[in-house]
């Protein structure tokens, strides 16, 4: 019987959500560790052997930790070819290389302003801190110039990498749902024909309905 993955941090967390939704593509055992982050769990000295930076998520494998969500997305990809969905980082070098451009453009083009927004309209209320309406606006017009270039592309592909669902597609639901479902933003999405059919239809897989089942358990975001 092999024993579960570890992963750990609190299913709120974009990037823990990231790995989660991995997992269970994938059909991976895990257990998730939850972190009370408010009262510095993630700095404590046990978790800083497995994350030195302490941030979230960390992860184990029997005797290997990992830190980075794309990175451990890719590693359970790798290292659990035959397990669950076997197409989510591709089976062979060009649909990898393919899924591999639209990670990174995820990660360097649509994260940034996506998380951005994130922070602003959705938790700095809950934090009392004060929205920055000029942060607001510049990362609307830097989202949105993003997802003028993913309309076209989905336009030409049914998803980003192609015509199957993959990690890059998965890779942008943690963010994308939190500016759907937790902002009065979303439009920016959802009023793209391309990229609201996208939307629609990577939001409805079942792994995702279960990652949100699993953040509902919690507090709101």
């Amino acid at each position: 019987m092999a024993t579960p993955v570890k992963v750990y941090g609190p299913p709120l967390s974009t990037a823990v959500c990231r790995v989660v939704a991995c997992l269970l593509e994938k059909d991976v055992e895990f257990q998730l560790i939850s972190l009370n982050m408010a009262k510095g769990d993630h700095k404590k000295p046990d978790f800083l052997k497995i994350q030195p930076f302490g941030q979230v998520p960390a992860f184990q494998d029997e005797k290997i930790s990992l830190l980075e969500s794309r990175a451990i997305c890719r590693y359970v990809c790798e290292n659990y070819p035959e397990k669950g969905n076997k197409g989510l980082f591709g089976t062979n070098p060009l649909a990898k290389a393919s899924i591999d451009q639209w990670l990174e453009a995820e990660g360097q083009s649509f994260n940034p302003p996506s998380s951005a927004l994130v922070f602003q309209l959705a938790l700095a209320p809950r934090m009392n801190i004060k929205q920055d309406e000029g942060v607001i606006k510049q990362n609307e017009e830097k989202l949105a110039k993003v997802l003028d270039v993913y309309e076209k592309r989905l336009g030409e592909s049914r998803f980003l990498a192609g015509d199957e669902f993959s990690l890059a597609d998965l890779s942008h639901l943690p963010n994308a749902h939190y500016l759907v479902n937790a902002t009065d933003r979303g439009e920016i999405l959802t009023s793209r024909d391309n990229v609201g059919r996208w939307w629609g239809e990577i939001s409805n897989r079942d792994s995702w309905k279960k990652v949100v089942d699993m953040q509902k358990q919690q507090h709101s975001p």
